[in-house]
């Protein structure tokens, strides 16, 4: 139902037009204040730059059996359950900040996340998605996939066919880290972090990852890693510049 427009009472003029220029000024005066605000806030903000890096015994490259669709998916695959670079920096660690910072918020015009099945492999195998948001499954084989969620207690179980070509979103409504699988290909896995806030961030294939505009001060860095855990860290960040962090992760 669209509201309709009410025109004011004649014989009012002057004191409406008065009211309205107070009005006016009141907005501008609070639109000052605002954007000083967050002119301010952004001015004592920095950034954390920062390496995951793997402390622990070393780890011998495994490889997966492919059991079905070999035309499609190949012989063999690389286990990815922890991926390390040469000099043992931690892919696809998840690092955010326990507490956020007051009004963060997620931008409301970022597209939605993505995973794709790609030679029946989930790319990128962990994704970020913001609580009540959706996140799109891919598939680009030409091949039947199907996603189903393994693990999870506080969002909506789902198990849903995949044909080629066909996007299926899919909505979490609670915090909460997801395995998601493929009966057709038991190899697959990928995780679906979901987070109440945006400062997350995940570690590439060095390593190496980076938060922005996070407000200067002492802040706790949490990581997860799938086959790690979880591991806090306290740390200090100064305004207008980078804070340099580098985490161990190790079996627990």
């Amino acid at each position: 139902m669209s509201a309709e427009r009410q025109d004011r009472p004649r014989g009012q003029g002057a004191g409406t037009t008065g009211w309205s220029r107070l009005t006016e000024a009141a907005r501008v005066l609070i639109g000052i204040t605002v954007g000083c605000t967050v002119l301010a806030a952004m001015a004592q903000a920095g950034t954390i730059q920062g390496t995951v890096r793997y402390t622990g015994p070393d780890v011998e490259g495994k490889k997966l059996a492919v059991t079905s669709n070999q035309y499609v998916c190949g012989k063999e695959k690389d286990s990815q359950n922890l991926e390390l670079s040469a000099d043992r920096g931690i892919r696809n660690a998840v690092v955010s900040l326990q507490s956020p910072p007051p009004g963060a918020r997620w931008n409301p015009y970022a597209p939605p996340p993505q995973i794709d099945q790609l030679e029946c492999v989930f790319i990128p195998r962990v994704a970020v998605v913001p609580v009540g948001g959706t996140l799109e499954f891919l598939n680009s084989d030409r091949l039947l996939h199907n996603i189903r969620s393994k693990d999870i207690r506080l969002n909506r179980k789902f198990n849903r066919t995949q044909p080629r070509g066909r996007t299926i979103p899919i909505t979490f409504e609670k915090k909460e880290i997801v395995r998601v699988g493929c009966d057709l290909h038991p190899w697959m896995r990928a995780w679906v972090v979901v987070a109440e806030h945006p400062f997350y961030a995940i570690t590439g294939d060095q390593g190496d990852f980076t938060l922005d505009n996070v407000p200067a001060g002492r802040h706790t860095l949490q990581i997860w890693q799938e086959t790690l855990g979880t591991v806090n860290i306290e740390v200090t960040v100064q305004d207008q510049g980078a804070t340099a962090v580098t985490i161990e992760m190790a079996p627990q």
